[in-house]
């Protein structure tokens, strides 16, 4: 990836002389002859590094220095000065500059600190992956049919630039497939950015997906780059693309079809080369016959389509998935690693499990915060006892005329007991029975429960 130099300097010989040397080196060279022109070239286009004198017309080079700083806390300045005293580069030091060149410049010195200030560039860029990385650097688990299949078409997608559409439940582990197709893919030393779609607010989504300028709206006091900038030669994933309004899908389309973009407030067009994944908990086809979900839209998206089994499919990962779980808290909370029976995973493997993989690692530590001895045994799962295998009340039966339906009313009456333990309280409800909070939600809704919200 090219970097961008600016140079900042009245004197056209020395910016003529630099740019030259520089555009040899391989680095995007822009130029300014002012301070007051330095400050907007940096917000506009956000340069890597700047070669700045310290005397200039007008707004001198300190000066400049302390609004770059102030304003791109990321950008490197490095200042030059023809004039320089110690004093005056303990200064600039002290205002954040990475160093200090006298004049007359030696070419040879300027190339040597230059790759220098952009090495650490590129060293705090591939830590900031790293971190990205070991955050989530979980491999999909399993041995099913199902997953297997899926491992096997993650090997063969990942290493092409094709966009991908990754379809499940919620709770499925669709995060975890895409970064699954990051870490293995031509781009997995590059960034990968993820967007929750359904958490950005509509007035904030293009600030959020493509940038602003310094001064676009109330509140931007300074310039910021977009998702689809700080994916750029990477990744983005976009979760919960079915959450977006119609007008969000539009421009999105429109960047995605164009693979260029302008910041809010800005003028100058941004090319980018990024692969994007998608990923969905609902039915698009149905949404797009609802008129919530733009057709163009999901033939853009969908080339290769990826289903994340529900955990119901594939029950038989479900021993080595608790086992993963318990050795994952057990590192993270620097304790030992608890153990569980056979008699308790079977109570496990009876379940259904509606919030899926998520639902089975919250249950699972919940199990081994609770369990005070180090064998988690059938006895110490009643909750999951009660609802797999305590009796349908007589009456719901009674209601009922099918096990479908009697098992519909059965959790209406359980979800039902739960709220009113926890005095209508949507979010500790979820979380003792294990649901995300949008599923027991959806739930609730459906069966007409009364609640007290959060």
């Amino acid at each position: 990836m090219k970097r961008t130099v600016l140079i900042v300097d009245d004197e056209e010989s020395i910016c003529h002389s630099l740019s030259g040397i520089l555009l040899d080196e391989g680095y995007e060279v822009l130029t300014a002859n002012s301070g007051e022109d330095a400050i907007k070239v940096v917000d506009e286009e956000l340069p890597n590094l700047v070669l700045l004198d310290i005397w200039l017309p007008g707004m001198d080079g300190i000066e400049t220095l302390k609004q770059i700083r102030a304003d791109h806390p990321q950008v490197r300045v490095i200042m030059m000065s023809g004039h320089g005293t110690i004093e005056t580069a303990v200064k600039a030091t002290k205002l954040g500059a990475f160093d200090f060149i006298e004049k007359p410049l030696s070419l040879e010195k300027v190339i040597l600190v230059v790759d220098h200030a952009l090495d650490m560039v590129r060293l705090e860029e591939e830590n900031l992956i790293l971190k990205q990385k070991i955050v989530q650097d979980y491999e999909l688990t399993g041995e099913s049919e199902p997953i297997v299949a899926l491992k096997e078409m993650i090997c063969i997608v990942a290493p092409t630039n094709a966009w991908i559409l990754i379809m499940g439940e919620n709770g499925t582990g669709k995060e975890l497939v895409a970064r699954s197709i990051h870490r293995k893919s031509k781009r997995a030393n590059r960034p990968f950015i993820e967007v929750n779609c359904a958490a950005i607010p509509e007035e904030l989504i293009e600030s959020e997906l493509f940038g602003h300028e310094k001064g676009a709206f109330t509140g931007a006091t300074a310039a910021k780059r977009g998702k689809f900038d700080l994916a750029h030669e990477g990744t983005i994933f976009l979760d919960e693309v079915a959450d977006m309004s119609l007008k969000a899908q539009a421009k999105i389309l429109r960047i995605l079809q164009e693979k260029k973009f302008e910041r809010v407030g800005g003028t100058k067009p941004i090319s980018m080369d990024v692969r994007v994944l998608a990923a969905t908990n609902k039915d698009l086809e149905k949404e797009m016959e609802a008129g919530r979900f733009r057709q163009d839209l999901y033939y853009r998206l969908n080339v290769i389509p990826l289903i994340v089994p529900p955990l119901r499919d594939r029950k038989q990962d479900i021993p080595v998935l608790v086992r993963r779980f318990l050795k994952d808290f057990a590192q993270r909370e620097g304790d030992s690693e608890k153990i569980i029976t056979d008699e308790a995973l079977a109570l496990f493997m009876d379940h259904d499990w509606p919030g899926n993989v998520r639902e089975l690692k919250n249950f699972t530590e919940r199990l081994v915060i609770m369990t005070p001895g180090m064998t988690i045994t059938g006895k110490d799962v009643p909750q999951l006892e009660k609802e797999l295998h305590g009796e349908i009340p007589e009456e719901l039966a009674k209601m009922a005329d099918s096990y479908r339906a009697a098992k519909v009313e059965f959790e209406k009456s359980f979800i039902a007991r739960k709220l009113q333990e926890f005095d209508g309280n949507i979010s500790r409800t979820a979380v003792a029975m294990g649901l995300e909070r949008r599923n027991l939600h959806r739930k609730i809704t459906a069966y007409g429960l009364e609640t007290k919200g959060d």
